[in-house]
């Protein structure tokens, strides 16, 4: 005998008596909307919340099967989302099976993407005019868009996932999954326009330590620069201390290297020279990053300084 339906209002006061106990916490499911009834009070933006799905996790081999991405009208000064004012979702057969191991993430097959292909003529629409990419693994996106469709590199980009600090906010990951749980609700996971939704509504959340919206400090990031450190020439016996330190080894360049912030750059040159150089002068290379270079595989602004 299936269940007897539950009386709606019934289940809201349910729900509302287990959310005020201390050993209780409610989930609900993402209800998507497109209007958020925020009014426009000053002047607005455009950002496009993306994601893609893939055959796999190599950008050099592997191919974009599914776009998904939510043009949000934003007002300029506070961040707040106002509606969403475009949708796109689209499909595109990658020309080979795609693995069943990248089946069992996404629930993408190769029936569903046979014959299909991007619609790049409205994917343009929807970007022109935008000011800000957000994706919520930005290095993994921007990478497998822009090799797909170069117009991606000449507009900005900001991650949700690493530009936010979540964990030092109180969260234990930065998944998106478990953000959106620690924030009270739940939805349908993995396929990207179920992503979008889902990362629209967390950035319309705040972080505890600032009452503004998410989106608003990811805005903020978009005009902020990054800076890469080389260690040119540094000696072999200093790579474990390299390693710990943070730094990467990119193989092409054999050469380690780490991302800083403006603040901390003077600090990370002083600790090479001392640390990697002996205290010796070097010149090292330094790469500037900004929104429209971060997380692509394209160099920023580089300068040989000394040290």
């Amino acid at each position: 005998m299936p269940p007897l339906p539950l009386d709606p209002s019934a289940v809201e006061q349910a729900a509302e008596l287990l959310a005020g106990h201390p050993d209780f916490r409610v989930l609900r499911r993402l209800q998507p909307r497109d209007d958020f009834g925020v009014a426009v009070t000053g002047p607005v933006t455009s950002v496009v919340i993306l994601d893609t799905e893939t055959t796999g996790t190599d950008a050099d081999s592997d191919q974009v099967i599914e776009l998904a991405m939510l043009r949000v009208e934003t007002l300029t000064e506070s961040g707040a989302a106002v509606r969403v004012t475009e949708v796109f979702e689209g499909l595109e057969d990658p020309g080979r099976p795609i693995p069943p191991a990248s089946t069992a993430i996404h629930g993408i097959t190769d029936a569903m993407v046979a014959g299909q292909r991007l619609d790049e003529a409205r994917i343009a629409s929807v970007l022109e005019g935008v000011s800000l990419i957000v994706a919520h693994n930005a290095y993994f996106d921007r990478r497998f868009l822009e090799s797909r469709l170069p117009l991606f590199a000449d507009l900005p980009w900001v991650c949700s996932f690493s530009d936010l600090p979540w964990r030092e906010a109180g969260f234990g990951s930065a998944k998106l999954e478990y953000l959106c749980w620690r924030n009270g609700f739940f939805y349908d996971a993995h396929r990207g326009g179920a992503d979008c939704r889902a990362l629209l509504e967390l950035l319309r959340h705040p972080l505890p330590d600032d009452p503004r919206p998410a989106l608003a400090r990811l805005m903020e990031r978009a005009g902020q620069k990054s800076y890469r450190l080389w260690a040119t020439n540094s000696p072999f016996e200093t790579k474990d201390r390299l390693r710990a330190r943070g730094y990467r080894w990119h193989p092409e360049r054999r050469c380690w290297h780490v991302t800083v912030e403006r603040d901390a750059a003077k600090a990370e040159a002083d600790w090479l020279k001392a640390e990697v150089y002996g205290g010796r002068s070097r010149e090292i290379e330094v790469e500037t990053l900004d929104a429209l270079t971060r997380y692509s595989d394209r160099d920023g602004s580089i300068q040989r300084r000394a040290l």
